[in-house]
């Protein structure tokens, strides 16, 4: 088969993917694209997690493009209505036309005399080449195959079912069963209150408490806006107010830690039942925004413990049983189905194997420019949202500066943008600043953070809205070099011939 040649190629046709390419399509119109897209459906996450209760742990508002504005009743949207929101997107756009699903991309070689990528990937035609001159890497940070579960002592002896919510089983019917979720992060947090509404009993085990806050599913003052005022401006405003108290949370967080923590303890200890430990059950070790906050969107998970139908234990597992759970203090929880929600399997670059002129890249030995770009690395990009506010938010932001980074190239004659740091004994820290377990077994296979800017990540939308969208391109860090062949014409025709064959 023939080399299929675009001018980008983006993989994933998630969140991020898809609105890559509504970014592209209105920013570099002249431009052909194709998204390569492992799975079978759009969506990425939201098509993936079926668990239930399923839901953003962020507002729709922030979660949604800036470009789309999300016009639903809720701002805590449940995950159907996000993927549908994807799905509309993609057709808004016509962007399904350019997905070759069930197209996974293997490796991705950067050819410096041709000035351009090579793409193989498998699909159910067999193996495929993709050639292109800038290489976008939506495929998010996880792995889409397995999710993480720790090697429990005496895991083969429990007698009941085992699940993991990234493979939720379509025929699974916990109706009137005791139940123990073991995690205590946002997926358990979001499955607890939805399981006891038909489970007999439901058990959050966790080894340590995690930090929650609690809000509406609704946004009165959004609703508000969007019946007074025209729809983009109504978004556009509600937009800037989440995000401003996002920034503000975030840093009061950082500089009164003790403060805030004690709001939010005293926040959970309000919504809670007597009898509840606070101490022990929801008093965390760390600082807020050391890891993740999680939502507890109506007051759902308190409400089902404050019913009895829902209750948190904190301890270690010494070993499954055939009937449930033995902890290390001697308590066994019994159960007829056990979820583990014990977090994600990190990936980096979506699995795909990068390389330079057939050199492997390393992405673990690499620094990460402005959060987007991998040091010595031409015509790439990856996005990776934010860890204290809405993914999409970061997503939309890397989409645009790409485009402009590509407009500019164009204007000046460049073929290629590779960030190269001045200093080769520039100290390196982790790509996260974050404390979660599933972060920090996989933080030797990103790219790291330098000290100071364009290398480090500030999780800060306002800095990074000034850095991506105003900030100079030929700022001495990204390196510019010249064309040295004429464009192929093949790339317009191929790009055509892939958009126009089905």
């Amino acid at each position: 088969m023939a080399d299929i040649e675009v001018d980008v190629l983006i993989v994933g046709a998630g969140l991020s993917g898809i609105g890559a390419a509504a970014h592209l399509q209105k920013r570099c119109p002249g431009k052909t694209y194709a998204i390569l897209e492992a799975r079978a459906e759009i969506g990425g996450t939201w098509d993936l997690f079926r668990y239930p209760g399923v839901r953003s742990d962020s507002d729709m508002f922030t979660l949604g493009y800036a470009f789309k504005p999300w016009k639903q009743q809720k701002a805590i949207a449940d995950g159907p209505s996000i993927l549908a929101y994807v799905k509309e997107t993609a057709q808004e756009y016509g962007i399904a036309r350019h997905i070759r699903f069930k197209t996974r991309a293997l490796t991705a070689n950067w050819n410096t005399q041709q000035a351009c990528w090579t793409v193989a990937a498998e699909s159910p035609e067999g193996a495929q080449t993709y050639r292109c001159r800038f290489l976008l890497l939506c495929s998010g940070y996880y792995r889409y195959s397995s999710g993480h579960t720790p090697d429990f002592p005496g895991l083969e002896a429990f007698k009941g079912r085992i699940v993991h919510p990234q493979h939720w089983p379509e025929d699974l019917d916990y109706t009137g069963q005791d139940v123990v979720v073991i995690g205590s992060g946002a997926t358990a947090v979001t499955l607890v209150p939805a399981m006891a509404a038909t489970a007999k009993s439901v058990t959050m085990l966790q080894r340590s408490p995690t930090f929650m806050f609690s809000m509406p599913s609704e946004d009165s003052l959004a609703n508000l806006g969007r019946r007074l005022l025209p729809e983009k401006l109504a978004y556009g405003l509600t937009r800037w107010r989440k995000i401003l108290m996002q920034i503000f949370t975030f840093t009061l967080a950082r500089k009164q830690p003790q403060k805030v923590k004690e709001k939010l303890i005293q926040h959970v200890q309000e919504r809670l039942p007597e009898g509840v430990d606070i101490a022990r059950d929801f008093t965390p070790r760390y600082n807020p925004w050391d890891q993740r906050l999680c939502l507890v969107p109506d007051d759902d998970l308190f409400s089902a413990i404050a019913k009895g139908k829902a209750r948190v234990v904190t301890g270690s597992i010494q070993r499954f049983t055939s009937d449930g759970v033995e902890l290390t203090l001697g308590q066994t929880l019994k159960a007829d189905l056990i979820v583990t929600a014990t977090g994600l399997s990190l990936l980096a670059a979506g699995g795909v194997s990068l390389s330079v002129d057939g050199d492997p890249v390393r992405l673990g030995e690499r620094f990460a420019y402005k959060g987007l770009m991998i040091s010595d690395l031409p015509n790439c990009a990856f996005i990776f949202g934010y860890t204290n506010a809405s993914w999409t938010l970061r997503a939309d932001l890397i989409s645009g500066f790409v485009c402009r980074l590509i407009n500019h190239m164009d204007a000046h004659g460049y073929a290629s943008a590779t960030p190269r740091p001045a200093d080769p004994h520039m100290p390196a820290e982790p790509f996260l600043d974050f404390s979660s377990g599933y972060v920090i077994r996989a933080m030797d296979q990103f790219p790291k953070q330098g000290p100071t800017a364009p290398w480090r990540h500030p999780q800060n939308y306002i800095q990074d809205l000034f850095l991506m969208r105003y900030g100079r391109l030929e700022d001495g860090v990204l390196a510019f070099e010249a064309a040295t062949l004429a464009p192929s014409a093949a790339a317009s025709q191929a790009a055509a011939a892939l958009t126009t064959a089905e």
